[in-house]
């Protein structure tokens, strides 16, 4: 599989969201490759519109009540989420958060929670995923080298201790050889965000990456 993390780049917020969506679903139709967008919560109902895959970046361990600015479980669930990813390493959180965050969720959507090391990724297999997220920030948004290229041992070590847990990796991530690299170690899919949201053709770019999968 591939996740698409639009962030909140322009070129995949509002209309250009919903865009981007449609070339997701369209690619992975295509290419048999299960493609899923991690939208912003605001262009949720949107993108869920176009038939793609969606997950939200992000939610927040709260109820329904007094909770100005943060992203509540039922309303994603409404907007037509079937997921979310947490941890980000651009939005990191406690491990008690994370814990209760789990909690709150209660298996109503698949969750993919982002590590940047094996030490982390070893505290969450102790933890009932659907998907860890191996992505070492400092190698997030480069277009030169990859988690692939660089990090190839480290994503078998991380696909080892989270003991069936399936893996995706991260950062850096631009090429079909970076995909077939990433299988090769373990991983059952790609997260990436720049070398799709930001390319001069994101459908070009997405079916390079789909068809590293056949």
């Amino acid at each position: 599989m591939i996740v698409v993390n639009f962030k909140t780049y322009a070129q995949s917020t509002g209309t250009a969201a919903v865009r981007l969506a449609k070339i997701c679903k369209q690619v992975s139709e295509e290419t048999k490759v299960r493609v899923v967008c991690a939208v912003q919560t605001a262009d949720l109902r949107d993108c869920v519109k176009t038939g793609a895959d969606c997950w939200v970046q992000h939610i927040d361990a709260i109820e329904p009540g007094r909770h100005t600015g943060f992203t509540l479980l039922e309303d994603v669930l409404s907007g037509g989420a079937v997921g979310t990813l947490l941890n980000h390493s651009e939005h990191k959180l406690e491990w008690e958060v994370l814990k209760q965050t789990l909690v709150r969720l209660d298996n109503k959507l698949e969750v993919c929670v982002c590590s940047q090391d094996v030490v982390e990724s070893q505290k969450f297999a102790t933890l009932r995923l659907k998907y860890v997220a191996y992505e070492p920030s400092e190698l997030i948004a480069r277009r030169d080298i990859s988690v692939a290229s660089e990090k190839g041992e480290v994503i078998k070590q991380v696909v080892e201790v989270l003991r069936g847990t399936p893996v995706l990796v991260g950062a850096g991530v631009h090429s079909g050889n970076d995909v077939k690299a990433s299988l090769g170690y373990g991983a059952v899919g790609v997260l990436v965000a720049t070398d799709v949201v930001l390319a001069d053709d994101p459908e070009k770019e997405l079916r390079e990456l789909a068809r590293a999968f056949k």
